[in-house]
């Protein structure tokens, strides 16, 4: 695929760029180590170390810098996958625009999220509620937790989308799981944990923790790390989102979080790094949410259809 031509110098640069060569430069840029990719995205090491090699000739400079543990992106890698991650997800809305074909479907659906949730699954959900069913608009209702499971029960709700994992609904209400995001460890790309062959829970106890408190989270943070016997040397206990993910990529501790809310880069545009951990971690849940025995209104029953099959993750 040809993305673009260059002019520079005077002379015009045809350049040939695959979407086969972005995929294996993001996944490298993610794990640091081009044996890890290689595995992830199912093709042999030397087949992977070609297409890079051939992806930094077309761009016409050094992206990925080589070093005895894997590899660290160079100050244009930085830049060049910024880009390149924006072109991925811009392709993808394509497809999905191009495959989906609207319902005719027509109303409102009031529906209330926590601020956790809708920070980080509204634009994708409002682009795929868009994409099927053009008619149909969400009314999104930002509470507390308690005051949605309240308004639910009361009928002034119709659905809700909240935590499940962390907090089980009460007990007059219904739920079902429409997502499910793997729980990882995050860290600076240079931490050595990044580079180890395998990261075991008791490798990260040995390490300085920066502990998210927010929707129950730590709840969950506690029983997993109790069911190994294990605690975490706590440095820091924040309910930022930010601060955790600022202090992380200055390599100032590590965490463990949920794909949902992982991002590259920091807010000063420092990079973060994550990997699998060799545990067997909880997943963080989201759910639609009702009253236990009410009948939805054809408006909510697509949205709850809409749900099962909306993929967000995808796009991390």
């Amino acid at each position: 695929m040809k993305w673009y031509r260059a002019r520079i110098g005077g002379h015009t640069l045809s350049t040939h760029i695959t979407l086969r060569q972005i995929e294996y430069f993001i996944s490298v840029a993610d794990t640091g180590q081009i044996s890890r990719s290689s595995s992830l995205c199912n093709v042999s090491q030397s087949s992977m170390t070609i297409a890079l090699q051939k992806l930094e000739e077309s761009v016409g400079v050094e992206l990925l810098l080589r070093h005895a543990k894997g590899v660290r992106l160079s100050e244009a890698g930085e830049r060049f996958l910024r880009h390149v991650q924006q072109a991925s997800r811009s392709i993808e809305d394509a497809v999905s625009a191009a495959q989906e074909e609207p319902v005719e479907i027509s109303g409102r659906v009031r529906v209330g999220m926590t601020d956790t949730i809708s920070a980080y699954l509204l634009p994708s959900l409002i682009t795929t509620l868009n994409q099927r069913f053009s008619d149909l608009v969400i009314e999104v209702v930002e509470r507390s937790r308690e005051e949605i499971e309240e308004a639910l029960v009361k009928g002034t709700l119709e659905l809700g989308l909240l935590l499940v994992s962390n907090v089980t609904p009460a007990d007059d209400l219904a739920f079902e799981v429409v997502l499910r995001s793997p729980r990882r460890l995050w860290t600076a790309p240079d931490h050595p944990l990044q580079a180890a062959e395998r990261v075991t829970l008791e490798d990260v106890a040995k390490e300085r923790f920066l502990l998210l408190d927010m929707d129950g989270h730590i709840a969950t943070v506690n029983r997993y790390w109790r069911h190994y016997g294990l605690a975490p040397q706590v440095h820091m206990q924040s309910r930022s989102i930010e601060a955790v993910r600022s202090l992380v990529a200055v390599n100032h501790g590590v965490t463990i979080l949920s794909d949902l809310v992982y991002r590259p880069w920091s807010l000063e545009g420092r990079r973060i790094s994550r990997r699998d951990i060799n545990a067997d971690l909880p997943t963080m849940d989201i759910g639609a949410v009702w009253r236990e025995g009410n009948s939805l209104t054809p408006q909510a029953q697509a949205f709850r259809h809409l749900l099962r099959s909306w993929k967000p993750l995808s796009k991390l």
